[in-house]
This record gives C-alpha cells, structure tokens and sequence, in this order.
C-alpha cells in the first residue's frame, strides 16, 4: 500500500496532470455540519456565513481584523523564567513550551499591541487559546501586566479579548499568583481613569474568569461562547443536578447580568470604538447609548416582592 501511494499514485497524477487537494480547502462547521470554502471563511472572519458559528483564531488573525488597517505594533513580553518548578507530566514543561513555541509563533499564549480603531488609539490584549489552551502562568501573566502599564503610561484605553482553560498547573502556585497580581494591573488602569473593556471569546474558564475577565468597565462576549469558572460537567457532579439548557453560554449569561452585551465579531470593532467614545467622553455617534448598549429587563410585581 505504502508503494502504491508514494510511488504509483503520484506517479499518474503527474502524468495526468493532477494535483494533489490541499487538506483544509474545506472546513466543517461544528453545529450543522456545513463544509465552508476555507477563503470565504477568511474574509468573513472566521465567523460560518449561514450558521453564525465563530470559530477559534489565533491573536494575529484577531488584532489584523480588529484594528484599522490590520496595524499594530507588537508589544515585547517580558522575561521570566520557563521551568521554574522543573515540572515534569508526560514530558518536560520546558519540552512542551519549545513545540508550542515552534508551532505557534508565540513566545506564550498572552499577545499584546497597540494600534487604532476608527481612529482611536488603544492598547489590545489577545489571548491564544492555540499556546496550551491559553493557560496563564508567569510568562503570560507578566505580558498582561505590561500592557496595563504602557497603557497607563500612553494614556490609552485597554481592550482585552480573552481565551482561556485557567491557571497553568505546570506553574503551580507561581501561577495562580498572576490572579492577584493582573488585578492590580486593572485597578491601576482605573485609577488612571481609562477604559478597560473584556471581550470574552470561546472558551473563557477557571482563574482567567476569576480575576481579570470580569473586572471589565463593559463585558462584551461573543455568541457561543463558553464562560465559567468549573466545567459544567464537574458542577453537575457536585451539586447532583441536571444544569439549565445553554449553562455557561454568552446568551445565558447575559439573560442573568453576567455580561451586557453579545455581539458578533464582524460588529465588534464598530461596537468597541463607540463604547470607548462614550466611555473617553467623545463624540462617538449619533445612536445614544441605550441604543447600543440591550435593554434591561422590566422588574415584575413577583420579583419585586421576592
């Protein structure tokens, strides 16, 4: 078989002319199973046309399409040490920082930038849940904490988009010490008087949710996605009960006031500019907002009682 395929297949198909398909010119949408031409996909996003499903993309592909022009100046990470509890699973963590160094391009999964939207100049802070699942250990925590200061110190509005399984435990408690520490970094930034708005994509769980995900001024989530603290299958575990349809999703989150707003990324660009307009005390356009921003339920008789 192996002769057949290395030898005589492509063998014929240079005779004939063919060439080989490349093996993602196609994607599948996870929800209904429709196969996508992989450039229409590109162009629109990385959102499915018909299904509205947003697939994951990596930080660059997210500051390319959200900032004006696809500019942006790449802020330095800070170093830190790699291994500093010479942790050891399957692997050495050092071994499993090199591979997704060299098959993501990153340094660690925290990419921070400044550039514009429509005009405004912000600092951008994008997790990728490509570098181990976009866990936050020293590395990245140091990289949010240094996005936090040149925005303080450029007097610039910060956006965060953040993508994350939670603390990474090859770091232990060195990790789960960025909590603290990046949450300092966010009071700074409001004692500075400058906006922080999260944009929460899929997934968003564990310490990230627990600290600097939901310290925003405005928490804007994409459509879909999955935002907690536990895994919905561990909470049912615990508490012995079936959880609510949509558990843990961005619309079921915003019906219950976790979040304010869910917008699609092809209007998030739009909707970020004119809430930092407002929110920077600009002239942002014409819609007021309470037009931008849904509307908050009516109390009831039932619910005012209780």
């Amino acid at each position: 078989m192996n002769w057949i395929t290395n030898f005589v297949r492509p063998k014929i198909n240079s005779m004939l002319g063919r060439r080989d398909m490349p093996d993602n010119l196609w994607i599948k949408d996870p929800e209904t199973g429709e196969m996508v031409f992989h450039k229409d996909l590109e162009q629109n996003q990385f959102v499915i046309p018909s299904s509205g499903y947003h697939m994951k993309i990596t930080a660059k592909e997210r500051l390319k399409a959200f900032l004006d022009d696809g500019a942006y100046s790449l802020l330095e990470n800070p170093k830190v040490a790699l291994d500093p509890l010479k942790f050891r699973d399957e692997k050495r963590y050092t071994d499993r920082l090199r591979d997704y160094k060299a098959k993501t391009g990153l340094e660690d999964a925290v990419v921070s930038a400044t550039g514009s939207i429509e005009g405004l100049p912000i600092v951008v802070t994008v997790q990728d849940f490509s570098f181990m699942g976009g866990s936050l250990g020293m590395a990245a925590g140091e990289a949010i904490i240094k996005a936090f200061e040149t925005a303080i110190e450029q007097k610039k509005p910060l956006v965060l988009f953040s993508a994350s399984g939670g603390a990474r435990m090859q770091e232990g408690i060195l990790s789960l010490m960025q909590l603290a520490r990046t949450t300092v970094g966010v009071d700074r930034l409001k004692e500075a008087g400058l906006p922080y708005i999260v944009v929460l994509t899929n997934p968003t769980t564990g310490g990230v949710t627990a600290s600097y995900a939901m310290l925003g001024d405005i928490h804007i989530a994409e459509p879909g996605a999955v935002i907690g603290f536990a895994g919905a299958r561990v909470i049912e575990q615990t508490i012995r009960e079936k959880l609510p349809e949509g558990f843990q999703r961005s619309e079921y989150l915003m019906e219950h006031g976790m979040v304010d707003m869910v917008v699609s990324r092809l209007d998030m660009k739009a909707t970020v500019s004119r809430l930092l307009k407002i929110l920077l005390k600009e002239k942002a356009t014409e819609e007021p907002l309470a037009d931008i921003l849904p509307p908050v339920p009516a109390v009831t008789e039932a619910r005012a009682e209780a």
